[in-house]
């Protein structure tokens, strides 16, 4: 169905996600504020809206699988592009993955030296407060 034969009501059920996807089917390529400038046209809301919300909304379209963010600053349908750009993406997200993984085992490798030596540091410590006094707010007030 297409977006402008859709009553308010009809729109108002919707998200504004899957209004841009309605959106981007029947335009194709569009920026962020246009996409939001066009649902809260469509929805009538206060122009305040956009303001309030564009960060918000921007979010939902980067967390959402159906959209995809060109190099343009444009966003369309990832159904429209092929396979082998999304996979570069996956495999990027897959190394990055990969490197945290070297590095948090690079630190618990090092936690596991830094526990021995700590033991000993206890020791000290337990020395350094021997002198240690603690006071009450009321004997420091009087001081």
């Amino acid at each position: 169905m297409s977006i402008k034969k859709m009553t308010k009501d009809e729109l108002e059920l919707l998200s504004h996600k899957d209004i841009t996807n309605l959106l981007l089917e029947e335009k194709g390529k569009q920026n962020t504020a246009d996409l939001f400038n066009k649902i809260i046209n469509l929805l009538e809301l206060p122009t305040s809206t956009f303001d309030q919300k564009i960060g918000d909304y921007y979010t939902s379209l980067t967390t959402d699988k159906r959209f995809i963010l060109l190099e343009d600053g444009k966003w369309d349908l990832r159904s429209r592009y092929t396979s082998d750009k999304v996979i570069k993406v996956e495999e990027e997200e897959e190394e990055e993955e990969e490197e945290e993984e070297e590095v948090e085992e690079e630190t618990s490798d090092y936690d596991s030296i830094a526990n021995d030596d700590d033991e000993s540091d206890l020791d000290d410590d337990d020395d350094d407060l021997k002198d240690l006094v603690v006071l009450d707010e009321d004997e420091m007030d009087s001081e």
